[in-house]
């Protein structure tokens, strides 16, 4: 149900009589409390004939103090700065309805002084269908929305001014949207999206994840494009905000758009700075269509400087969960690590001794239990600090379980302390007659031991080794703290790596390339090394816990 009105705009001025609290005048050295709290509310269209507004529920405030720095303004419990005193609300509810709101000067020295103002308002807007497929239809009702991270075009970039386009979306007229599970976009994908209804309308907060920034808008904030950020970057992310809605203004809602597939006509604002996730200076969404499980919507990037683009965004009431579509399904080996002890002898052996393996590693490869053990359901390879020398344990297949082409997964935690390098990998079982790069490598996972938030897979071949190797890395903020699946699908014509089923790094393979004969399993812990870097001087041991390796083919 599509609900829109015309709303011709009249200001009149209202100065509210009101009832507040303000604190008595105390200077301490430089420490002022703010004084003379004054505050005005213009509501939109009040006149005569209308003295509760015309209906689109707008309120205009200003307030002043004396000794005031900035302000803040308190709506239904939710704050909302105003440094500048001046600010625009509008009120959702629908009818006459009262408001309090409560004001906060801010003084120096942490001092401030609160005064309060009641505000009656006429809203006639209403589309009651949008809120109850949002947050459910009962005053205490709570809904998560997602990202349809399963569904191509899931986010799409179009025009401002002329968002009719040639499809579904306007955006595919114009640039491409992006696709399912978007390895750049695979950080954003756990976010969590709450609408709840109150007797006095829509909270919105985020609960999970953090922020995704794109480039077009990275310049702004003076960041990197192109990636997720925290509230660090990119401020207002978690919290309860308040949700106003309204009629929306743009041209395809209006006069309908492509295919006489009109949008809603509804815009939903966010409070005090908040936004679904995206970042482009904006919390204020058209709706194009929503339902008890999907919602689309349009944001324009940073309106107030009149050059952004529009953003569409599709979101989800059923969080998704990703298929990877493997080519390799059938389970040919694997080991679970459920026997206590040493492990499974016909499975590993090991590679024993010191020498930094190439790499100016520090560490002595044993095979003794302090440096492997299998326990409680987990392999558990330890590297320990032993005096000035580190010792630890690196397992693999040679010999006992050899294959050409399939998926292998192997769920694993990763040390966390500084200049480890903990490492899954596979290397070509003609090593020994061949050498390397000769052998091909394929590493499936790898771990800086400076950078514990990423985790990267490289490949190795004659003219493309050491540094030189196609490698690629994903952000992966949890790697130490939760178990996750690392997994490389290898074909005749590709080798795909994946994190949690999350493709991020593809690279082709044909016959020219040492990749289409038998490869062996590795799982080792260094220390040190061209990746492992300096060793945190406090290091005492660390270790990688490694849940299962499976190899489907």
């Amino acid at each position: 149900m599509k609900k829109t009105r015309n709303i011709y705009l009249m200001l009149f001025s209202v100065i509210l009589t009101f009832l507040g609290c303000q604190e008595n005048d105390y200077k301490f050295g430089d420490i002022v409390t703010p004084t003379n709290i004054t505050i005005t509310a213009d509501v939109v269209g009040a006149d005569a004939d209308n003295p509760f507004g015309d209906g689109s529920g707008t309120v205009n405030f200003t307030v002043s103090a004396a000794n005031s720095s900035s302000y803040v303004f308190y709506f239904d419990g939710a704050p909302e700065a105003a440094p500048s005193g001046t600010i625009t609300k509008r009120f959702s509810k629908v009818g006459v309805n009262t408001y309090t709101v409560i004001v906060k000067a801010n003084g120096t020295g942490g001092v401030s002084s609160t005064k309060s103002i009641d505000v009656e308002v006429f809203s006639s807007f209403s589309d009651v269908e949008a809120e109850d497929f949002l947050s459910g239809a009962n005053v205490g009702d709570s809904k998560k929305w997602y990202w349809q991270a399963d569904q191509d075009l899931h986010v799409g970039l179009g025009p401002v001014a002329d968002d009719y386009g040639n499809g579904e979306f306007a955006y595919e007229a114009w640039w491409n949207g992006i696709r399912a599970w978007d390895a750049e976009k695979s950080c954003m994908y756990d976010n969590e999206f709450v609408f709840t209804r109150t007797a006095n309308g829509l909270t919105f907060e985020q609960t999970t994840g953090p922020a995704f920034v794109p480039g077009t808008y990275a310049g702004y904030l003076g960041v990197d494009g192109d990636q997720c950020h925290d509230e660090s970057v990119t401020p207002n992310i978690y919290g309860v905000k308040t949700v106003s809605f309204g009629p929306s203004t743009s041209k395809a809602a209006l006069e309908g758009s492509y295919n006489e597939n009109p949008y809603r006509g509804t815009t939903f604002d966010i409070s005090e700075g908040g936004f679904m996730g995206w970042f482009v200076g904006s919390g204020t969404y058209d709706i194009i269509s929503v339902s008890s499980t999907e919602l689309i919507v349009r944001v324009i990037e940073d309106p107030s400087s009149g050059t952004g683009a529009a953003w569409y965004h599709k979101f989800t009431s059923t969080k998704p969960t990703q298929s990877a579509g493997y080519t390799f399904n059938d389970l040919a080996w694997e080991d679970d690590f459920n026997t206590d002890g040493a492990p499974d002898a016909t499975k590993w052996t090991y590679d024993l001794g010191a020498g930094g393996w190439g790499n100016g590693e520090l560490q002595t490869y044993t095979n003794e239990s302090e440096n492997v053990i299998v326990e409680n359901g987990s392999l558990k390879i330890i590297a320990k600090a032993n005096g000035a020398a580190y010792t630890s344990a690196r397992l693999k297949s040679q010999g006992l379980y050899e294959f050409t082409y399939g998926r292998v997964e192997v769920r694993a935690k990763l040390p966390a302390s500084q200049g480890t390098w903990p490492a899954i990998w596979m290397l070509g079982s003609n090593f020994t007659t061949v050498g390397w790069p000769e052998s091909g490598e394929i590493d499936i996972m790898e771990q800086k031991g400076q950078d514990k938030n990423t985790v990267l897979s490289t490949i190795h071949y004659p003219e493309n080794s050491a540094g030189n190797g196609p490698s690629q890395s994903i952000e992966l903020s949890t790697s130490t703290t939760e178990f996750h699946n690392y997994s490389v699908e290898w074909t005749d014509t590709k080798i795909e790596f994946y994190v949690d089923d999350v493709s991020y790094h593809v690279l082709s393979n044909d016959e020219s390339l040492p990749f289409n004969a038998d490869f062996f399993l590795i799982l080792n812990v260094a220390m040190g090394g061209t990746l492992g870097g300096d060793v945190d001087p406090g290091f005492t041991e660390d270790l990688m816990e490694i849940d299962y390796v499976k190899v489907f083919q």
